[in-house]
């Protein structure tokens, strides 16, 4: 993806996850998401915090100090304090905007967007698209960025001695027995969640589940 397409997407699902955000019940706001510990709402206000300076960045750090899973937490929940409507305006006012937090690329801004649309959305069991090749681009820049400071912000699965195919997209890496099944689950566990797993089968499948079942 070029660097054009990416904005797109971002924008795109910024206007999704908006519309999604204005269709909840409050008790669906409060539920948990994907995210241990977080809510619904907690995710929701993390993505309003996608255009950060250095100085927004120094003061979070100063308000919830700790490493940096614990100023996103905390400044995500923070956030999440604010009435509903001001934080699906805050998402929707970010649309046409080519900012993003500082140290962060418009690629893994893409990437926090899908992955975090899921989070909400598959609990309450609403159906978010996530577009193949938008998804294939994160699953690239995960799987290239695995055991890394890059990828901190999410968990690493246990994931080598398997080749991941996506059924849906250009995309496959690894090597092992085949897993395979479509770019937005292979996304998913990428990113360390194991929501995806059911709609996943190959060879490898059953391994892969019997060993994340155990890590």
């Amino acid at each position: 993806m070029n660097v054009d397409d990416i904005w797109n997407t971002i924008d795109e699902q910024r206007a999704r996850t908006a519309d999604l955000l204005e269709q909840l019940t409050e008790d669906e706001w409060s539920r948990p998401s994907l995210c241990e510990g977080w809510t619904v709402r907690d995710v929701a206000a993390h993505l309003t915090l996608q255009q950060l300076t250095v100085v927004d960045l120094v003061r979070m750090a100063l308000r919830h100090p700790g490493g940096v899973n614990t100023i996103i937490r905390e400044s995500s929940r923070h956030r999440a304090r604010q009435p509903t409507a001001e934080l699906i305006a805050d998402l929707r006012g970010m649309i046409g905007s080519r900012r993003h937090n500082v140290g962060i690329l418009p690629l893994e801004t893409m990437i926090d967007l899908l992955v975090h649309g899921q989070d909400i959305a598959i609990p309450l069991q609403r159906d978010l698209p996530m577009p193949p090749d938008a998804a294939a681009a994160g699953a690239t820049r995960l799987w290239s960025t695995r055991g890394t400071g890059k990828a901190r912000v999410f968990a690493d699965l246990p994931l080598d001695g398997f080749r991941l195919t996506a059924t849906d997209a250009e995309w496959s890496s690894g090597s092992g027995p085949e897993v395979r099944g479509p770019i937005s689950a292979i996304l998913l566990l990428l990113s360390g969640r194991r929501a995806g797993l059911s709609r996943l089968e190959g060879d490898g499948a059953g391994e892969l589940r019997r060993r994340l079942a155990h890590a």
